[in-house]
């Protein structure tokens, strides 16, 4: 543990020293109290062993290099002192009880997964208060209880085994699965028969983020794997996701690859079978900008057929019978819907069957021998009935502000299944008749709260270029806009995401406090087409940072808040999103919440599987594309002796996403940097990864944390 030392100053009696250290403890104590921000005990010290390189002519030095190196004894222990001084200082929050008993009652409440429908009901998964990972359930009707199906909470006593992901076969007489430990994703395959309860004897590794489609008979599935570790070179296992066929009672080193030979290793295929079983169809996505479609007639035998070769565009689809119904952003950014008769696939043939309109089409399923159509209107979900020939029959009733969360139905059954939530809406469970047109709750999460004194809205705002950006907003009604109001604003802007409004325990824990919680929908992200998440990747990244600093601006300018009052909060490429809102205007926020981030942008690529997000960043081995990464890298930007706001870092230590280097270079570089008494803390969890099947123990020490931490900075009272 780091040993605490207090500033030194020149005393000359053992009692006078004495007195004033125990002066100096009660100071700490109530200076916390009164939430000031003066740091009066020493950081972990980072010595520096700089590195320098030069890039295309750039010369870069990088100081803290030698804390990539994870396995290092030294940076192990680096990173457990860092730790510790976060724990000094965030369990010393006053209001940190209060926040933790409060978001352990709201988080009572729960969570809910998306629907999947199969023959003999419907699948998703629960989990409630007391559980550290959600549930896999069935349920066959609506009144029925839900049955049991897979629950994670008896692997492990702390609950960090976890599943990652689950596809029942056709008729739901199984379940595959993945399992990995302590967050890192690395899945092993496993079956689950639903009628016993029990795994059968099939064992599949190196099965991460896995697609399976079964087959019919319930014999096998097509599945995607990852070479084993020493197959290939050292880091090159988390690429070349290949597709192999798996027949039950084999051993999987017989599995014959589908695909994947000679393709390259940042390909990332999805595998489905069309209704009857006898076309097997692949979509090998290339980036978040084009995907390539491939198709097999089983019954016939033959081999794989190209159908989108070199088209530059998203398509993914659906086989029903002979035709395919697929959807692209093809020469429409917003997209569109197709049918494809498979026995002539040329594009030339193609029909057009709903055509690309002013809503932004998300995604579609042939339900009840009709197609469901998802759709984004100002980045709030539409749910539409069209006929197979593509003519609208109906719109399924949804409050106006909200999100729609997976959709499934089978294509000779009369009822579609989706998940539906709002800001001030807990997610819900729908069944809706194709026939009737009733709407029924499958199941919901149940809450006390009162959402009566609180309004969420959309808003306008101009970029830095002009452009008109939306941003949602969630706060008490009858607010006051006198510029005081402690406000937590958050962000993506990537990957073609679309950030659409959604029921977060820890939101409402903020707003319940008098907080505004602002969610812009930045270039880059999904809500408003393709044309809309290009303006923001690669050499436009920059305008997803000037969207969200000109979301700062307004907020400010409307008077909501002020720059004392402005947090700002993102993960992952969000955390990217507030590491360059901090360097560029660190004046604009007084705290600023980083999680597992992307922020020494020469280097990111050299780690796990970030090579895959080459196609929306760029790749610094290419000169054209590291000036404009150079230029934004948050880590190369942090400038000595200028005053930063309060910055929390967050990392998990088995993340195979995102490399917890990230979090601890800029640690080391903004506590050596910084002109500010704010503080700079580093938390790295342990047993833990992207956020994904973190158990909610954890989860809500972290939750507490942060809003300790921003309660703490923002002088917030409970």
């Amino acid at each position: 543990m780091l040993e605490y030392q207090f500033k030194k100053r020149p005393y000359y009696f053992f009692a006078t020293v004495f007195f004033f250290l125990l002066i100096q403890c009660s100071l700490i104590e109530v200076r916390a109290g009164k939430d000031e921000h003066k740091i009066l005990v020493e950081m972990p010290q980072t010595h520096v062993a700089l590195v320098v390189d030069t890039v295309y002519g750039q010369v870069i030095t990088d100081p803290y290099r030698w804390l990539e190196d994870a396995d290092s004894p030294e940076v192990q222990k680096w990173t457990e002192d860092q730790n510790a001084y976060t724990r000094y200082w965030l369990d010393r929050v006053p209001q940190r009880n209060y926040i933790y008993n409060r978001l352990k009652k709201l988080l009572s409440i729960g969570y809910l997964g998306s629907p999947v429908v199969r023959k003999n009901g419907v699948f998703y998964t629960k989990r409630m208060v007391t559980e550290n990972q959600p549930i896999l359930y069935l349920k066959n009707e609506l009144e029925n209880a839900p049955q049991v199906i897979i629950d994670p909470n008896i692997w492990s006593k702390d609950g960090t085994i976890a599943m990652d992901w689950w596809v029942p076969s056709e008729d739901g007489r199984f379940v595959a699965y993945g399992v990995s430990e302590g967050g890192s994703e690395k899945s092993t395959l496993h079956i689950r028969e639903v009628s016993t309860g029990k795994d059968i004897s099939d064992t599949i590794p190196h099965t991460p983020w896995a697609d399976v489609a079964w087959l019919k008979d319930n014999s096998g599935f097509y599945y995607t794997r990852h070479p084993a570790p020493g197959t290939v070179p050292k880091g090159e296992e988390n690429y070349y996701r290949r597709v192999f066929f798996h027949r039950l009672g084999t051993s999987f080193s017989d599995d014959p690859m589908i695909f994947g030979e000679g393709h390259a290793k940042d390909e990332w295929p999805q595998v489905s079978l069309s209704s009857d079983g006898w076309y097997l169809l692949l979509s090998v996505w290339q980036g978040w900008s084009r995907s390539e479609i491939y198709f097999q007639d089983l019954k016939q035998g033959s081999e794989l057929n190209t159908l989108t070769k070199d088209m530059n565009a998203l398509f993914w689809g659906e086989i029903l019978g002979d035709t395919l119904y697929l959807f692209t952003n093809y020469r429409a950014p917003h997209y569109r819907l197709f049918s494809v008769n498979l026995k002539k696939p040329q594009p030339e043939n193609w029909k057009e069957l709903i055509p690309e309109g002013d809503t932004i089409l998300k995604n579609f399923d042939i339900v009840g021998s009709h197609i469901v159509i998802e759709s984004l209107e100002s980045a709030c979900s539409r749910l539409s009935i069209y006929t197979l020939a593509g003519k609208l029959e109906t719109e399924i009733p949804l409050t106006a502000m909200g999100s729609v969360s997976g959709m499934s139905g089978e294509w000779n059954s009369k009822y579609l299944f989706f998940g539906f939530e709002s800001f001030l809406l807990p997610m819900a469970l729908y069944r809706y008749s194709i026939d009737s047109g009733s709407l029924e709750v499958l199941d919901r999460l149940k809450s006390d709260l009162d959402f009566s004194s609180f309004e969420q809205k959309q808003v306008w705002y101009e970029s830095k270029d002009g452009t008109k950006v939306s941003m949602f907003m969630v706060h008490k009604k009858g607010l006051k806009l006198n510029g005081q109001s402690p406000t937590l604003l958050t962000g993506y802007g990537g990957f073609n995401v679309s950030m659409t409004p959604y029921f977060s325990p820890e939101v409402y824990l903020w707003i319940e406090n008098g907080g505004v919680f602002a969610l812009p929908n930045l270039r880059g992200g999904g809500e408003y087409g393709e044309e809309w998440h290009q303006a923001g990747m690669l050499n436009n990244k920059q305008n997803v940072f000037d969207d969200f600093i000109s979301a700062a601006e307004w907020l400010i300018h409307q008077g909501y808040t002020n720059p004392k009052k402005l947090a700002i909060s993102g993960g992952s490429n969000g955390g990217l999103l507030v590491g360059a809102a901090l360097t560029q205007r660190p004046d604009f926020f007084e705290v600023v919440v980083c999680k597992v981030p992307l922020l020494d942008m020469v280097r990111y690529h050299k780690f796990d599987i970030a090579e895959l997000s080459i196609h929306e960043y760029g790749s610094p081995e290419d000169s054209s594309h590291f000036r404009y990464l150079y230029a934004y890298s948050p880590y190369h930007h942090v400038q000595k002796d200028r005053e930063y706001p309060a910055v929390l870092l967050t990392a998990g230590s088995s993340d195979s996403r995102v490399n917890p280097l990230h979090a601890r270079k800029m640690a080391a570089i903004l506590q050596s940097s910084t002109s500010s008494d704010r503080p700079i803390l580093l938390r790295v969890e342990t047993k833990t990864g992207h956020g994904q099947g973190e158990p909610f123990s954890k989860y809500i020490e972290e939750s507490t944390d942060i809003y300790s931490f921003l309660f703490w900075q923002l002088g917030i009272k409970d």
